[in-house]
């Protein structure tokens, strides 16, 4: 497993961390009922919490070769390494389709 899966996944953990405490902040901060020191420092609130709890920092990668280009989301593969397992019979109910 390269470096990159291994920071997407500590970036994932780190998100679903967050994730409740982020989106109170977001909307808290959105909210235009309330006053704006009170928007302002839930803003900085937000501001304040680590980058990689942001759900944009995570990246689809594969966690078989780490790359992060056409992985498909359902199997966290690529679309090499699926079509690999797929043609040696490892992945249950994937069979190639001929016609």
């Amino acid at each position: 497993m390269s470096n990159q899966v291994i920071r997407d996944q500590k970036r994932r953990v780190q998100f679903s961390r967050y994730e409740l405490k982020r989106m109170l902040y977001k909307a808290i901060s959105q909210d235009r009922k309330l006053s704006p020191s009170d928007r302002y420092e839930y803003s900085l609130k937000l501001s304040k919490m680590p980058r990689n709890s942001s759900r944009t920092r995570i990246r689809n990668r594969c966690i078989l070769t780490g790359r992060s280009r056409a992985v498909y989301k359902m199997f966290r593969l690529s679309r090499i390494v699926f079509r690999e397992l797929a043609s040696r019979g490892a992945l249950l109910g994937i069979s190639k389709s001929s016609w």
